[in-house]
């Protein structure tokens, strides 16, 4: 154990505050996290694209890898590091050519479930005709 205190853990985002699911993680095997979030340091220092890019290729993955989880937690992280609900919703367009329409706008929902709880904007439209 590393002796850590994990019980209020934030993701490698200032004021982002992880699922409550990845909190109990933290808190119950501490030592397994910080192994987890050395890994993601490393991977995020393995090349050379900037940090922006990285998230926007981190949420294009959690699209295609169908996790709603993912997704939401690469959206909370871009709109805290500045990140447009616009181009958010661009990452997920441009899915549909990869993954199918249907998963685009499985991952297009998803990034709006967080953009427009942010914004406070009520979600009434439906998708279709």
């Amino acid at each position: 154990m590393t002796g850590k205190d994990r019980s209020n853990v934030d993701s490698d985002t200032v004021n982002v505050k992880l699922p409550a699911a990845a909190r109990h993680m933290a808190r119950d095997y501490p030592d397994l996290w910080e192994a987890f979030e050395h890994l993601g340091e490393a991977v995020s220092g393995a090349g050379p694209l900037e940090p922006r890019t990285r998230r926007l290729i981190h949420l294009a993955l959690a699209i295609a890898a169908d996790s709603e989880g993912a997704t939401h937690s690469h959206v909370r992280r871009a709109t805290a590091e500045g990140i447009s609900s616009e181009e958010l919703e661009h990452v997920a367009i441009l899915a549909i050519t990869t993954t199918g329409w249907s998963q685009a706008m499985k991952g297009l929902a998803w990034v709006r479930d967080i953009t427009r709880a942010q914004s406070g904007a009520a979600v009434t439209e439906s998708i279709g005709p």
